[in-house]
């Protein structure tokens, strides 16, 4: 089959389509035939050498595809060869066949083509994961979610304006900013010209955000705190800002709010099980009826990748980039 694998750190260039041996699945474990897989900020960190793949998963860049199931492992019940699924994946997804623990499988959901189900699952799960599941967001709450305009953030702003919470964005540009309105966000605030943590204060009238979901780590860590609600969550998911940063201990407890930092790539095959049946429930019926929907901005072929990357690290997109098999 053929794969792309990023054999020494580097730029885009690093990238290599090379052939590799069709996987075959063991007990609980199933092979799809990929239609598609989507670039992912871990993606790019993995190619320049910053996030190595877990112990175990494959050095195939792509952490999710949509595609066709081409065999079925022993004690896998619940599929059968020819089924259309999308899937979580630990590595593996920029190639055109995938082994995928059976857990980490879902139906496409109703309505969404094959090929646009590759840019589901990652989005859906991180902003599923750690919104609701662990930062447990409500109705009337608000939520501040960082990079309104990427594919996390489409996503997060659809899914928290659709269960009942109130939605600040931040972005880079008034092209974001106006996606950003349309999707559900209440207030767009643009990083480059306001100061986000004053903007949150008078969106909420002083109160604060009680959700935040940040992308940026240390270079946004003091102002979010600042910026969360009295028992607020931040939930940090990414490090483009760094990793090292000043905590103020006090402001947290005069605020009794937490911080937490989660990543989901390296977590146990049960846990991302639970997360992908979670999400079956309770966001596929969403996306179905077209409440939340998968925002692509452009589709290119798998040979491609580097060009993709470079339009990622550019930052020029809105929502997700694709990539067919």
């Amino acid at each position: 089959m053929r794969a792309v694998i990023a054999p020494d750190p580097g730029g885009p260039e690093a990238l290599v389509v090379t052939d590799l041996p069709d996987p075959v699945p063991g007990p609980g474990e199933v092979v799809v035939d990929v239609t598609a897989t989507a670039v992912n900020r871990a993606d790019i960190m993995q190619r320049q050498g910053h996030y190595p793949p877990p112990p175990g998963a494959s050095d195939v860049l792509g952490l999710e595809c949509s595609g066709v199931l081409a065999a079925v492992g022993a004690d896998v019940a619940d599929w059968s060869v020819g089924d259309q699924v999308c899937a979580l994946l630990a590595g593996g997804g920029y190639a055109e066949k995938v082994l995928v623990p059976a857990g980490q499988v879902m139906p496409v959901p109703e309505g969404v083509e094959l090929v646009t189900a590759g840019a589901l699952p990652e989005v859906a799960c991180t902003v599923w994961s750690n919104l609701f599941m662990i930062a447990g967001l409500q109705p009337d709450e608000t939520l501040l979610v960082h990079g309104g305009g990427g594919g996390i953030g489409t996503f997060a702003i659809q899914l928290a304006h659709a269960l009942g919470a109130r939605v600040v964005t931040t972005a880079g540009s008034q092209a974001k900013l106006d996606v950003c309105r349309t999707l559900g966000a209440d207030v767009a605030v643009n990083y480059r010209e306001q100061d986000f943590v004053e903007e949150v204060e008078a969106a909420t009238d002083g109160k604060g955000a009680d959700v935040i979901l940040d992308n940026m780590g240390a270079a946004y860590l003091p102002r979010n705190v600042e910026a969360l609600a009295v028992e607020g969550r931040l939930v940090v998911i990414g490090l483009q800002g760094g990793a090292t940063g000043e905590l103020d201990l006090g402001m947290l407890l005069r605020k009794r709010a937490a911080v937490m930092a989660t990543t989901l790539r390296a977590r146990p095959a049960t846990a991302k099980a639970a997360i992908c049946a979670s999400v079956v429930e309770h966001v596929w019926p969403l996306v179905a009826d077209g409440t939340v929907r998968p925002v692509v901005h452009t589709t290119l072929p798998l040979a491609e990748a580097a060009r993709a990357h470079q339009m990622m690290e550019d930052s020029d997109h809105i929502g997700k980039i694709v990539l067919t098999a």
